[in-house]
């Protein structure tokens, strides 16, 4: 009798280790299930972000592309070629207010998203022009409110400047070299294209040239 007990108990131990080792299986067999799953979806998701992104900088780059070919309305324009570049110490009448290009002194106004709260020289100012800045000037009719924007633009942006020249005939004015336009305020669209367009732009006489270094605030 105690042989057969034996027997059973034996039989239930061994029925209990193999129910135990299938439900450890199944449950590998489950892990291993939703380990892939996850990693899938990560995979997929990262595949997503990734698409996206791309499509993203090639949308960017497409507009700044776009921004670049395209006129800028109302842009007036020089001859680069006949405007002066020679180094000079003394004053220079510039046929245009403000100037977009022509003789100039050997120091250049630093143009390194610096904001003037005064005026500054013309001869200066030009040379950072031939440097490949974008010299934003405003007037007394300018609102409060687009400065302020159009100072935080240029403050965050490398080879430009901004200043007050109190008689420009527009209230606000965005100059190149050899390029100018007036614009309605700080949230036209011209801005953002004049930016895109003629920052190190290809009408720079000296492009990689310094906008540091040269002359600040007095």
């Amino acid at each position: 009798m105690a042989s057969n007990k034996n027997q059973k108990q034996n039989s239930s131990r061994k029925a209990r280790i193999e129910e135990m080792r299938r439900a450890e299986k199944a449950r590998d067999r489950r892990n291993r299930i939703i380990a892939i799953t996850v990693s899938a979806a990560v995979v997929a998701g990262l595949v997503g972000l990734g698409a996206y992104v791309l499509n993203e900088e090639s949308e960017k780059k497409a507009k700044a592309e776009a921004a670049v070919k395209a006129p800028v309305t109302g842009e007036k324009s020089w001859d680069a070629k006949k405007l002066g570049r020679n180094h000079v110490a003394k004053a220079v009448k510039y046929p245009m207010k403000p100037p977009v290009g022509g003789d100039h002194h050997q120091i250049w106004m630093n143009c390194g998203g610096d904001v003037y709260k005064k005026p500054v020289p013309e001869v200066n100012a030009v040379h950072s022009l031939e440097h490949g800045a974008v010299w934003v000037t405003y007037n007394d009719k300018a609102p409060a409110a687009d400065v302020k924007k159009l100072a935080d633009k240029v403050g965050k942006t490398p080879y430009s400047l901004m200043s007050p020249v109190k008689d420009q005939s527009g209230a606000i004015m965005l100059s190149a070299w050899g390029k100018q336009v007036t614009v309605d305020g700080a949230a036209d669209p011209r801005v953002d294209q004049f930016f895109t367009k003629y920052v190190q732009g290809p009408q720079t006489p000296e492009p990689g040239a310094a906008c540091t270094g040269g002359m600040g605030e007095q």
